[in-house]
Formats: C-alpha cells, sequence, structure tokens
C-alpha cells in the first residue's frame, strides 16, 4: 500500500487511474469501394425522384412520395454502415447462431396471421408494431454470416467431404429453402442459393459437389415450374414475349420497349413515357427499365461498370482478408450484390424470366436497402485489417 504525502498508507483502489484518450472513428477503409457504393446510391436516389412520380401521385397523392420514404431507409442504412464499419468483423462469429436462428424464426413469422401481411398473393412481410419488413432479406445477411462462421472452423479437408460438409449444408439449406419456398419466392431462393454455393465452394468443397448441387438446383427450378401454373407462364412468356403481352408478358414487354426507346444517351432524367402507369413496378423490380429509358445505353453501361467495380474491390478485400473468416464473409457479401444486381437487371433485359428481385442500391426499398448497407459496413471493416493497402 503506498504512503500518502503526510506518510499515511493510501488503498490502491483510492488513488484514481489515468485517464485513457477516447478512441476516435476511424475510416481507414477502402475509400474507392466506398465512392463507387456512394455512386450507385446516388444514382437510386435520381431515379426513384424520376420514376417515382406519377406512381407516387396516383397511389399516395404525392409526387415524392418514394423518394422520402426510401430517404429514411438510406439514413438508416448509413447509420448502420457508419457503425458496423467501425466493430471489428470478428466479432460476430460469437452471434451468428442467434442471429440466424433470429432469421428462421421471423421467416415463419410471415406465415402468422397476427404478424405476417400478404402481399400480390406472396406472404413476405411482417409487421410488428411500427414496423414492417421482408423477413428473406435478414435472411441473406444471416446464412451469409452462419456458413462463413461454420465453413471457417471446418477447414478445407472436412468441408469437402460428403458428410462432414455437403450433407449438413444441404440440410441447412434445405430448412431455409422450404421456408422461403412456402411465400412463395422463387427468386430469393434462387438468390440464396447462389451465394451460399459461392461461399461453399470459396471454402474448399469439391468441384463435384458443387455442380452436384448446382444440377440438383435447376432440377428443383424445374419442378417448381411444373407444379405453379404462374411459374410456368412466366417460363413461356420469357420464351416468347409475345405468347402474352397483355398479361404475363406485359412487364417484360414494356421494360424492353423502355430500355429500346432510351437508345444511346437516353430521353433525359424525368423524360420517361413507360413510368406514365405504362411500365409495372417503375421504382423497385423494373427501375432498370426507366434508368435504361432516360440515360440511356451510357447511363446503363455507367451502372453495370460501378457493379463490376465494386465486385472486383470486393474480391480483393477477400483475397486480401487476414483470416479464413474474413475471406467468406467477404465473398459472401459480395456475391450477394452482384447476383442480385445480374439477376434484376437481366430479368429486366429479357435474359432470364422475371423474377421479382431488386437492383441493389437502386431500387426503392427500405429493409433491402438497410439490410444491405449493413453489411457493406461489415465489409468495410473487413477492408481495415486488409493485408495490403491500397
Amino acid at each position: 500500500m503506498p504512503p500518502s504525502p503526510s506518510g499515511a498508507r493510501v488503498s490502491p483502489k483510492l488513488i484514481p487511474k489515468e485517464q485513457k484518450p477516447m478512441k476516435r472513428p476511424t475510416f481507414n477503409f477502402d475509400r474507392p469501394l466506398f465512392f463507387a457504393l456512394l455512386s450507385l446510391l446516388g444514382l437510386g436516389l435520381i431515379m426513384i425522384a424520376s420514376a417515382g412520380v406519377v406512381y407516387g401521385r396516383v397511389r399516395f397523392g404525392d409526387d415524392y412520395y418514394f423518394l422520402k420514404e426510401q430517404l429514411l431507409g438510406l439514413g438508416v442504412g448509413l447509420a448502420f454502415l457508419l457503425i458496423l464499419q467501425q466493430i471489428d468483423y470478428r466479432v460476430w462469429r460469437r452471434f451468428v447462431l442467434p442471429i440466424f436462428i433470429t432469421a428462421l424464426v421471423l421467416l415463419v413469422l410471415v406465415f402468422v396471421p397476427e404478424f405476417g401481411t400478404t402481399v400480390y398473393g406472396a406472404a413476405r412481410w411482417v409487421e410488428i408494431g411500427p414496423l414492417s419488413f421482408q423477413p428473406s432479406e435478414v435472411m441473406k445477411f444471416a446464412i451469409i454470416l452462419y456458413l462463413s462462421a461454420w465453413l471457417s472452423g471446418k477447414g478445407r479437408a472436412k468441408t469437402s467431404d460428403l458428410f462432414e460438409g455437403l450433407v449438413p449444408f444441404l440440410a441447412l439449406l434445405s430448412i431455409v429453402g422450404f421456408l422461403i419456398i412456402k411465400q412463395p419466392d422463387t427468386g430469393t431462393l434462387g438468390l440464396i442459393f447462389l451465394i451460399s454455393l459461392a461461399i461453399f465452394f470459396a471454402s474448399g468443397a469439391s468441384i463435384r459437389h458443387i455442380l452436384g448441387l448446382f444440377a440438383g438446383g435447376l432440377l428443383i427450378l424445374f419442378i417448381l415450374i411444373q407444379i405453379a401454373p404462374y411459374r410456368m407462364q412466366r417460363f413461356l412468356v420469357f420464351m416468347n414475349p409475345e405468347h402474352d403481352p397483355m398479361g404475363f408478358g406485359y412487364q417484360m414487354t414494356q421494360a424492353l420497349l423502355a430500355i429500346g426507346s432510351g437508345g444511346i444517351v437516353g430521353a433525359g432524367l424525368s423524360q420517361s413515357r413507360q413510368k406514365f402507369n405504362y411500365l409495372p413496378e417503375p421504382v423497385t423490380d423494373s427501375i432498370f427499365a426507366v434508368l435504361g429509358e432516360e440515360l440511356g445505353m451510357i447511363g446503363a453501361v455507367v451502372v453495370v461498370s460501378l457493379f463490376l467495380f465494386v465486385a472486383w474491390r470486393g474480391l480483393r478485400i477477400a483475397a486480401r482478408a487476414p483470416d479464413e473468416f474474413g475471406r467468406l464473409l467477404a465473398v459472401g457479401i459480395v456475391s450477394w450484390i452482384v447476383f442480385q444486381a445480374f439477376i434484376n437487371i437481366s430479368a429486366i433485359t429479357g435474359l432470364i424470366p422475371l423474377t421479382g428481385i431488386p437492383l441493389p442500391f437502386i431500387s426503392y426499398g427500405g429493409t433491402s436497402l438497410a439490410v444491405i448497407l449493413a453489411a457493406m459496413g461489415i465489409l468495410l471493416n473487413i477492408s481495415k485489417h486488409s493485408t495490403l493497402k491500397g
């Protein structure tokens, strides 16, 4: 016990400890990736302001209803991003199981009348008090976290094993897939399957297992098309849009008309004709068609280039991550963004059947935007720990 100036002994507990300076937030993340993200978000706000004018006026009596709502979602999403880019990504490893279980419970709640909301015949929304959101968006985030933690802990030898890797991976996907297809939401099911497959492949899974899973996925898709008349109609319309131009083929026909009429340089901002109640879902699924009409091929190429740039920077972060968990997490987040963008753009341009999948960062949707920006916050944090900067 140290003596006081007067010579008396003083308890160490009474001696004030030296105050540590408060840590300041750091922003030494991948700045090119961050600026590409801001560019996509800015383009999204511009297009929602333009594409949502007529739709907002007709449905809500407010030309800028969708823009105002998107700004709220953007505010929440950016708050998530700025907070999560500060938190060491390795912390998430401790919480992957409760997050995944919570996401499963939320998927079940869409079928509970007190919580679930049906839109266009599909049970995809949950309402808890004033909050309304899509649990499938939360599941995309949760399954990336869970698979990254689980597979990084196994090691490549066990991951490539039939019973240690493939069987439990299939069991996990089956549970999630069953809940999503019951909604039904074939597009999200396909997206989650592709994201999971990318993480499984990156973790060292056998090529034979990957090819088998892909073939099995195509078989399940074929069966789902066969057993649901509306899916069969969508497939037939994809093969020949003129098969039902005023019914199931209407959205694809109008989307192609919008993109075609845009030409090279586009009709100009706010000059779209298709948004005047011709093109269904102009602020969500079909926003790329409005973008192509107003900004032309040049605008469309800029958007695709930004997504490719995000993919490159994200995979670069994955390659330089300091551990397997960070690498798989980065692969999963990048796969989510790239596959979702590819599916949306391919569907609107007639390369694949329509899926109802929104365009990341650009389409209207508060839940989707907030969750995907939270994931981007984690990706930016991984970039802080990159073994090579710049």
